[in-house]
């Protein structure tokens, strides 16, 4: 015969790394936060998103939380890669995730230098860091001016009835057309959507597949410009 006396739950803290790098003059400037993809890192997408340092801007660098066991045994904690959330197929739990990982992110954004002087507030996610830009631009859509997501999809249907409110979120979202991991198609429809709803959001799909191509990163820039975006 046995016992039970308590049960419950509880939480522990987990480091996540974040770097903030200031480009250009100073002064007034954009803010654009980076969102990694599945199994990646901090160091890993600096290198990947560098031509976007050309960009007068701070540059806010975010780890995800959730470390992915490294099956070779012979990576250091600090290099394995990361997941933004924890996705089971269940859409609920899906959601709760990508909420915890937002507040993570707004935790961040409110510990930074007060001296910081950002006038616009751009998120770049890719891949399962797209799906997490995505929902935190709509769900914080008063903080946010341009989305930028790279081979993922806007989860619209989580804001059904309040997609309204984002209509001011400029939107683009690049694809690989020969993606097999996350298929175009769906982001396409999603982004037909929106502009129907009065959005200004692009679709635009380029000659890649899902792997973060240099294409991903020159069309960024090309858009940020486009938008009112200075290069150094």
């Amino acid at each position: 015969m046995k016992d039970v006396l308590t049960s419950g739950s509880t939480y522990f803290k987990v480091e996540v790394p974040y770097e903030l790098i200031e480009t250009g003059k100073k002064g007034e400037k954009p803010t654009i936060v980076y969102l990694h993809g599945y199994n990646q890192n901090i160091e890993y997408f600096q290198k990947k998103a560098a031509s976007l340092l050309n960009i007068r801007a701070y540059h806010l660098f975010i780890q995800a939380p959730y470390p992915i066991y490294n099956t070779s045994r012979n990576t250091e904690v600090a290099k394995w890669g990361r997941a933004w959330y924890l996705y089971d197929g269940n859409q609920d739990q899906f959601i709760k995730s990508m909420e915890k990982a937002s507040v993570l992110i707004d935790e961040i954004i409110e510990s930074l230098p007060g001296e910081i002087q950002s006038n616009r507030f751009c998120v770049f996610g890719y891949s399962m860091g797209g799906y997490l830009g995505g929902y935190y631009s709509l769900s914080r859509y008063k903080k946010v001016n341009d989305l930028v997501m790279v081979g993922s999809r806007i989860k619209t249907e989580a804001f059904e009835g309040n997609l309204e409110l984002s209509k001011h979120i400029n939107i683009l979202a690049l694809h690989g057309e020969n993606d097999e991991s996350v298929y175009p198609e769906p982001q396409e429809k999603c982004i037909e959507l929106l502009n129907k709803k009065g959005f200004n959001a692009t679709f635009k799909a380029v000659k890649a597949g899902h792997q973060l191509n240099p294409v991903f990163f020159d069309e960024t820039q090309k858009w940020l410009i486009r938008s009112g975006y200075f290069e150094c």
